[in-house]
């Protein structure tokens, strides 16, 4: 699923490149409101913890349709008054359903900082997401066969003053994030190429991230006491997305998890 999805992203990228050239692109991003310190929204002030990331997403490729007639601002702002840290906003088209125009919408309408979640490869993409008004951007080490790329994008994002959150799965990929000077990881508990799902990968991740590194859990986050047990376990915030999503209620449904935060 991974490497078909990479691909076509990679197609993506380019006919978005020839229609869009980056010069405008840059143009853009200039002119776009200054971004928000994600890292500042899930250490500093007085929400409980673990701080909580509420997605919006519309589809995935192991749960289908999540919601129908989804008003992304709409769901953001329940998220909000819920008493989310910060958001992330899926934009890949083709498998989730997504697009930079929730992305967009949500910034404009809430005032928590938006992480951008996509498959993002190319400088291209980062200029893009700052031309939009995203905060933070989403880097996946599963992506990136050349580290080198890796390390480029993740200063590229920082440069452009907003947050990379690297995203790992294993040992070895959580020694690259670290080499590139992550200092917000996110652990998914979903393995990418397979879709299963391991929730104790936190808890065994934990012991090599330092301290001052800010580590976020990631996916099959269903339950107070699932974001309990993470907590314990060492995360300092959970991003969760398709329990909400499904749910009639996100913002109650919001709430309910976050009676795991203390």
């Amino acid at each position: 699923m991974l490497d078909r999805i990479l691909a076509h992203k990679r197609n993506e990228i380019e006919a978005l490149r020839t229609s869009v050239p980056l010069s405008d692109v840059r143009a853009q991003a200039r002119d776009a409101p200054p971004p928000q310190d994600l890292l500042a929204a899930l250490r500093e002030g007085a929400l409980p913890r673990p701080r909580v990331i509420a997605e919006i997403k519309r589809r995935s490729p192991s749960g289908g349709e999540l919601r129908k007639h989804t008003n992304a601002v709409e769901i953001a702002q329940q998220y909000m008054l819920a008493g989310a840290a910060a958001l992330s906003v899926v934009t890949d088209i083709e498998f989730f359903g997504g697009s930079l125009l929730d992305l967009a919408a949500v910034r404009t309408g809430t005032r928590l900082p938006v992480l951008r979640k996509d498959f993002i490869l190319d400088p291209y993409q980062v200029w893009r997401s700052r031309a939009v008004g995203a905060d933070a951007i989403l880097l996946i080490v599963a992506a990136h066969e050349d580290s080198e790329r890796l390390v480029e994008l993740h200063g590229l994002i920082l440069e452009l003053g907003m947050t990379p959150l690297v995203e790992v799965h294993t040992a070895p990929e959580l020694e690259i994030a670290l080499a590139a000077g992550a200092r917000l990881i996110g652990v998914n508990h979903r393995d990418l190429r397979t879709l299963d799902i391991d929730m104790t990968l936190t808890a065994r991740l934990r012991p090599q991230v330092p301290r001052e590194v800010t580590l976020v859990a990631e996916s099959g986050i269903k339950t107070a006491d699932d974001v309990r047990r993470l907590g314990a376990s060492g995360a300092d915030a959970v991003l969760v997305g398709e329990t909400l999503m499904r749910a009639p209620d996100p913002g109650a449904a919001l709430k309910e998890l976050m009676a795991g935060c203390s």
